[in-house]
Formats: C-alpha cells, structure tokens, sequence
C-alpha cells in the first residue's frame, strides 16, 4: 500500500510540476514555433522568388545575346539596358560588358570603349572583370585609336604574372605595327611566341606576324 501510495503522489507532484512548467512556459514554446514555421517559410518562399528571378535573368541575357548574333544591335542593346537596371545576380555586370561588344558591332567604338572604361573604373566589380574590360577596350582601339590609348589600357596587363599578358602584348604589338613602328612591335611578339604559357593560336599569329616583320627588313 506504501508503494502505490508513494508512487501515485510521485506522479500527481510531476503532472504538477509539468502544469506549472507548461503555464509558464507554454505560451513561448508556442510563439517560438509560429515563429520558426514562419522563418522557415519565408526563406523558401525568398528562395523560389530568388531563382525565379535567376533563371529570367538568365533567359533574358540568351534572347539579348541571340539578337546580337543575329545582327538585330538595337534589339540586343535594349534587351541588354533592360537586363542591367533590372536583372539579379552576375547578369547586370554581364550586360554591362555584352552592351560594350553591341555598341563595337553597331559602329559605335567611342561608346564601345567608353562602356568598358566604366567598368575598368568600377571598384565595386572584382578586379579579373575589371582586367578583362581594359582588355576589350584595347582591342577595340588597335583598329580605332592610337598605340597610345591601348598601352593606358592594356599596358598593366603587360606584367609577366597577369593571365592576361598574351593578348595585352598582342594588342600592344598590333597596334605599333598599325602605326608603322615594326621595330617596337617585333619584340613584343617575340614575347608571346617565347612564352610557353602562350595559347597556341596566338602564338601562331606572334609567329607569322613575326616572319612577316622580318620578311620587310626589320630585324
């Protein structure tokens, strides 16, 4: 009889206990749960508002760059303007670049050149991005400036250890030539075909280039 008697005040001072613990406590149990349901919810729903976001940046910069493909400049750069002052992600930093390509097909090389000095001059952009835009604008100006405004673009590419050196010292020794200067421009092709690093194609094109500067006399 002790026992059961022990054992049945045991169990109504625990449910007691557990009452008056859930009293307490219960109610915050129960807020800290809607709260958790509703987080967990939100950042799903954040997360499927994000990607569907994504995938139509994403889908908008195919159509922009098969309408550039196409010859359709004017359609293209729109689309492109529209992706850049509304896309998510990487695609307004994209559209920024393909727009400056648009503006080269179009005719447009002082815009084209201008549009990638402005990413060149960026800082909130990663430094490999801000290369390859000083990069895009030399090119440009080997056909549509002077040695000079290659080298400010292209010259601190020039370095041995940047990965863009190959193409920088391509512009740079393309440009010389396009300005009569064959002596200076020998050299620097020479760099690119004495560079194992080198792509193979262009060091093919250093080579001819190359034979055809000392095919004139230049030595």
């Amino acid at each position: 009889m002790s026992d059961t008697f022990l054992r049945e005040v045991n169990q109504e001072m625990r449910q007691a206990q557990a009452q008056a613990l859930w009293t307490r406590f219960g109610p915050i149990a129960i807020l800290l749960a809607v709260l958790i349901v509703l987080a967990t919810g939100g950042w799903v729903l954040y997360d499927w508002w994000s990607t569907n976001k994504a995938n139509a940046s994403g889908d908008q910069f195919s159509q922009a760059l098969q309408l550039a493909s196409e010859g359709k400049t004017d359609e293209a750069a729109a689309a492109l303007q529209t992706l850049e002052d509304n896309g998510v992600g990487a695609y307004p930093l994209l559209a920024r670049l393909r727009m400056a390509t648009v503006l080269a097909q179009k005719g447009d090389f002082t815009g084209s050149v201008a549009a990638f000095d402005q990413v060149a001059a960026d800082s909130a952009i990663p430094q490999g991005l801000r290369d390859v835009a000083k990069l895009r604008a030399g090119l440009v100006l080997v056909d549509h400036g002077s040695f000079a405004d290659v080298e400010a673009r292209v010259g601190p590419l020039n370095a041995d250890t940047n990965p863009l050196r190959h193409s920088a010292r391509e512009a740079l020794a393309l440009s010389a030539w396009k300005e009569n200067r064959p002596a200076d421009a020998l050299p620097m092709f020479q760099q690119i075909i004495d560079d194992q690093a080198a792509p193979g194609n262009l060091r093919q094109r250093a080579t001819m280039m190359v034979e055809l500067i000392r095919g004139s006399g230049v030595n």
